[in-house]
C-alpha cells in the first residue's frame, strides 16, 4: 500500500515546510546541525536549495527539469522526487537498479560504462500509472532479493524474464572495472588549549573539501598533496608536543594526521578563534577534526552532561 496517501501527507505541504525551516537557518547552524555526518556540500546546497526555492516565489518544482536547476539535486535525486512525491513518470536510477538491470538484460560492459545503456531501458520500463510505486519497487527488489551476493533468484518476481540466470553466474553482474587503491595522504593538525579549557580554531574555505566547516588549525594537505608533518609548520610558535596520529577515510582518499598539542594563552590570531569548553561540542567539526581534538585532549568534543 502507500504509505504516504494513507496518512494524507500532501509531500508539498513537507517540501514548504523544511524550505521554510531551511530559509530562516543561518547557514552556520545548518552546518552545525550536520557535523559528523559527511558529505558536507549537502548541507550547503540544502540551504542554498531553500534560499533560491524562496527566491522563485516558496513554490517546489514538480518535474525532473524544475528540479535539476535546484542547487545539489542531480539526476537520481530529481527523477526520485519527481516520481515518488509528484507521480510523474520518472527513471529513477541508483546502485539497486543499476544491479537489477544489469542482471536482467546481461549488459556486458561495465558499469561505468553501461549507465546510459541502463537508463533508456529502465525509461522503457517505467509505468505512466503510480510511477513511484515503480520505483521503490526497483530499489526494494535491488536490496532485498537481487543483492549482490547471493541473490535470492528462486523468490524473484522477474525470474522467469532475467537472462542473469541463464548464465548460471548472476553475480558476476553488474561488470566492473578493477578499483585503484585509495592514495594517501598526510599532514598535522595542531590543538591549541587555552587555561580555561577554550580550543583555538577556524573556519575552513565555503568552497572545496569540508567547506564551511570548523577545524583546529592544520597543515595545506588536499586530496591531491600532502601537508607538512613536523611541529616546525604549526601557525604560530608554542610549546607543541606531539599527541599521536589519527586516521580517517575520505570518499576519494585516506588521511593521516599527526596531532600536535600546546597549552597557550592571549588572543586569537587572525582568521582564528576561541571556542570555549561548553562550547566545542556544539561547533560544526567535522569527524576527522573531532579525531583530532580527542588525540590531543580526550573527551574535549563530548557535549557537556545536563546538555540537550
Amino acid at each position: 500500500g502507500d504509505g504516504r496517501r494513507r496518512m494524507g501527507a500532501d509531500p508539498r505541504q513537507f517540501a514548504q515546510a523544511g524550505l521554510g525551516v531551511g530559509k530562516a537557518a543561518p547557514a552556520e547552524d545548518v552546518m552545525k546541525a550536520w557535523a559528523g555526518l559527511g558529505y558536507y556540500s549537502r548541507a550547503r546546497n540544502l540551504k542554498a536549495c531553500a534560499d533560491l526555492v524562496a527566491l522563485r516565489g516558496g513554490r517546489f518544482p514538480d518535474t525532473e527539469a524544475g528540479l535539476r536547476e535546484l542547487p545539489g539535486i542531480g539526476a537520481y535525486t530529481a527523477a526520485a522526487i519527481a516520481a515518488i512525491a509528484f507521480d510523474r513518470p520518472a527513471a529513477v536510477v541508483d546502485g539497486n537498479v543499476e544491479r537489477v538491470m544489469t542482471r536482467l538484460y546481461s549488459i556486458e560492459a561495465p558499469l561505468s560504462e553501461a549507465k546510459p545503456e541502463i537508463r533508456a531501458l529502465v525509461e522503457k520500463l517505467v509505468p505512466q500509472a503510480r510511477p513511484g510505486d515503480f520505483a521503490q519497487a526497483m530499489m526494494d527488489l535491488g536490496a532485498t532479493t537481487c543483492t549482490p551476493k547471493r541473490p535470492r533468484c528462486m523468490l524473484c518476481p522477474v525470474r522467469e524474464d532475467c537472462s542473469a540466470i541463464l548464465t548460471g553466474d548472476p553475480e558476476r553482474f553488474p561488470v566492473r572495472l578493477p578499483k585503484d587503491d585509495k592514495p594517501l595522504r598526510r599532514g598535522a593538525a595542531f590543538v591549541a588549549e587555552r587555561a580555561d579549557g577554550a580550543i583555538l580554531m577556524r573556519k575552513r574555505p565555503e568552497k572545496g573539501l569540508l567547506g564551511g566547516m570548523t577545524e583546529v588549525p592544520t597543515t595545506g594537505w588536499t586530496a591531491r598533496i600532502d601537508g607538512a608533518t613536523t611541529a616546525g609548520a604549526a601557525p604560530f610558535p608554542a610549546d607543541w608536543r606531539r599527541a599521536g596520529q589519527i586516521g580517517h577515510v575520505f570518499t576519494h582518499f585516506a588521511l593521516e594526521l599527526e596531532i600536535f598539542h600546546a597549552r597557550v594563552n592571549g588572543a586569537a590570531p587572525s582568521g582564528h578563534f576561541w571556542s570555549l569548553a561548553h562550547e566545542i561540542s556544539g561547533e560544526a567539526l567535522p569527524t576527522v577534526m573531532k579525531k583530532a581534538i580527542e588525540a590531543a585532549i580526550p573527551g574535549a568534543t563530548k557535549r557537556p552532561k545536563g546538555m540537550q
